[in-house]
C-alpha cells in the first residue's frame, strides 16, 4: 500500500491545527471558530482565513504571528488573511471548546448569537436584557450573579457564585 500525498492546503491545516488563542491556551483556534479555514490564493499561495472574536481583538496580532511561525517551522507557504464578514458568533464555537472553557474555569456562552446565523440587525435597548442562567464552571451552582458586563478580556463578563464563592469569566454570546 503506497501513501496518499497531502495536498498543500491539507499540509498548511495540519500545520496550525495545534495553534491555540493566546488568551485561552486551552482551545484551539479552529475549536473557537476564528480559523474560518485554508483555501488557495488566486496566485495559487495558501491562505488562512481568520476571524477576529470581535472587532480591535488585541489577541489577532499574536494569532497572525503563531500561524505565520508555525508555517515557517513546517517550511510551507502560506499567508494570514483576515476576514471581518460574516463576523464572528459564538455559534462557531464547537462543543470541545465551551467543554473545554468550563474545564478551564471559564463559563461558556449559554446561547448563541440573537439569529443563529449573525447577520441579523443587533438592537439595542434601554431596558435590561434578561438574566442569562450561568451556572459555576468551579460546582456547577446556577445559583451566580454578574458582577460586572466586563471580564478579564472584553469578550467575557465577571460572574460570582453565590454557593463557593469563587469568581469566574463567562464567555459572552456573540
Amino acid at each position: 500500500m503506497g501513501m496518499t500525498a497531502v495536498s498543500p492546503l491539507q499540509a498548511v491545516t495540519q500545520a496550525i491545527a495545534h495553534l491555540a488563542d493566546p488568551e485561552i491556551p486551552v482551545v484551539s483556534l479552529g475549536e473557537l471558530g476564528i480559523l474560518r479555514g485554508v483555501r488557495e490564493g488566486a496566485d495559487g499561495v495558501p491562505e488562512v482565513v481568520i476571524t477576529p472574536t470581535y472587532s480591535g481583538c488585541p489577541a489577532m496580532g499574536q494569532i497572525e504571528d503563531d500561524i505565520v511561525a508555525a508555517l515557517r517551522d513546517a517550511g510551507l507557504p502560506g499567508r494570514v488573511v483576515t476576514q471581518l464578514s460574516p463576523a464572528w458568533t459564538t455559534d462557531w464555537m464547537s462543543e470541545a471548546a465551551r467543554e473545554k472553557l468550563r474545564a478551564y474555569g471559564i463559563a461558556p456562552p449559554q446561547c448563541g448569537s440573537t439569529t443563529g446565523t449573525n447577520t441579523g440587525v443587533l438592537q439595542f435597548s434601554r431596558h435590561a436584557a434578561k438574566a442569562v442562567d450561568v451556572p459555576c464552571p468551579q460546582c456547577g451552582s446556577h445559583n451566580t450573579t454578574a458582577t460586572s458586563p466586563f471580564g478579564s478580556t472584553a469578550c467575557k463578563a465577571l460572574y460570582k457564585c453565590l454557593d463557593c464563592q469563587e469568581p469566574f469569566d463567562y464567555f459572552k454570546p456573540y
